[in-house]
């Protein structure tokens, strides 16, 4: 089974870009979208759906803004919207399905490099979501985790770490709240196949940042201990250009 997370920066231009035809040459089972930027009607869902996918989409209120999708050839069993939180379900964050006794979480963190209240409303985010998932491998222990997390977890998982020590996504605050999720037992799944520097999943749109990889590795791919045994690879596949993200994919056993 191959599980893609990658953030589109808009669904609508990443298939301007190619993205339904990276598809068709990948051949992915299950994709975890983020940032979709579009409502349902916006999407051509029938695209997807001639490639053999189920599609869902929980998009953002406001109009072009955040929202997740997935697409999966695999019917999940249930499909849920939301982590049951009004404000953050208002922005589109969350995609839960399941299948048989696995459960994919699909999600999109809130960024707070806009400014004070953003970091805030980032960091209650971060609390929740952690009591969530928590709360859910009690009940669901087969989890997968993905998503665009908009946190480097290490300091090789970001260009000039000492330049980014005060910047959103690298704050010593977020980076114990990931030390957190891992001693929870979460497992950080390209870490486990790739303990090298420089492997970034996006790069800014300026000063040629992904030319030259000065980029920072924000999107994940997490599992609970209970499906370590069926956990085969994980690659970056930097050279897929959709977005400003790249996708990430994971290769398991998913019986």
């Amino acid at each position: 089974m191959k599980i893609v997370t990658y953030n589109l920066n808009g669904i609508r231009s990443a298939i301007r870009k190619g993205f339904d035809r990276w598809l068709a040459e990948a051949k992915p089972d299950i994709v975890a979208i983020q940032e979709i930027k579009a409502k349902e009607e916006q999407i051509d869902s029938q695209l997807f759906h001639q490639m053999g996918y189920h599609t869902y989409w929980f998009p953002a209120s406001k109009p072009g803004y955040s929202g997740v999708g997935l697409l999966t050839k695999p019917e999940p069993d249930k499909v849920i919207y939301g982590i049951g939180n009004e404000f953050y379900d208002s922005e589109g964050r969350l995609l839960r399905a399941d299948y048989g006794d696995i459960t994919l979480i699909n999600a999109y963190f809130p960024s707070g490099s806009s400014g004070d209240e953003r970091q805030r409303i980032k960091m209650q985010w971060l609390d929740l979501f952690r009591k969530y998932l928590n709360e859910l491998k009690r009940e669901r222990p087969k989890l997968i985790i993905s998503g665009d997390f908009n946190i480097c977890r290490l300091w090789i998982d970001i260009h000039n770490p000492e330049g980014h020590v005060n910047v959103s996504g690298f704050l010593p605050e977020e980076r114990e709240w990931f030390a957190q999720l891992i001693d929870d037992g979460f497992i950080d799944t390209f870490r486990e196949f790739n303990d090298q520097p420089g492997q970034y999943t996006w790069w800014s749109f300026r000063q040629r940042s992904r030319e030259r990889n000065k980029g920072w590795r924000i999107d994940y791919l997490l599992i609970t201990p209970e499906l370590r045994p069926k956990l085969k690879d994980v690659k970056i596949l930097k050279d897929v250009v959709h977005s400003d993200h790249c996708p990430v994919m994971m290769e398991i056993d998913f019986d």
